[in-house]
């Protein structure tokens, strides 16, 4: 499976060249949306990545091997794409990952929850935790009772 498509690639991209543009003008970095999900699919290991570096093997996320301590930081695709498992599988990619909510939500439902998830409720709320102390995101869904 190719795990970074051309236009997964381009997002990722972006994503970087937004935050070195916002380090340049004194801005605050984008706490942008994780892209691509990357999974193994006989383990507990999951990768969300919002960023990859000009030296195209470089990626920036949240990183879970499945130990109960999910990190932010950089990680090599080059290494990912190299993993073989039993079976001649490989690392695949969610071909169905869409994300609603920044990296730094993901981050703290995962601190939370030990792990990387999608729990919905609990990333509203990491997010929503999150607003206390930002600007209030339009794009996060309110929950029930506002």
């Amino acid at each position: 499976m190719i795990l970074l498509t051309l236009e997964i690639r381009a997002a990722l991209r972006a994503n970087d060249i937004a935050r070195i543009a916002a380090q340049a003008d004194g801005q605050r970095e984008p706490d942008s949306l994780p892209v691509v999900k990357l999974f193994n699919p006989m383990g507990a290991a999951t990768w969300l990545a919002s960023e990859l570096d000009e030296d195209g093997d470089t990626l920036f996320g949240l990183a879970d091997l499945g130990f109960g301590c999910p990190e932010l930081g950089a990680f090599s695709l080059s290494e990912i794409e190299s993993v073989r498992l039993p079976g001649g599988l490989g690392i695949e990619r969610d071909l169905y990952f869409e994300s609603r909510f920044p990296l730094s939500a993901y981050a703290e439902a995962a601190r939370i929850a030990g792990r990387i998830t999608e729990a919905e409720a609990l990333l509203a709320t990491a997010a929503r935790a999150r607003d206390v102390l930002t600007p209030r995101n339009p794009e996060i869904p309110p929950t029930k009772d506002g």
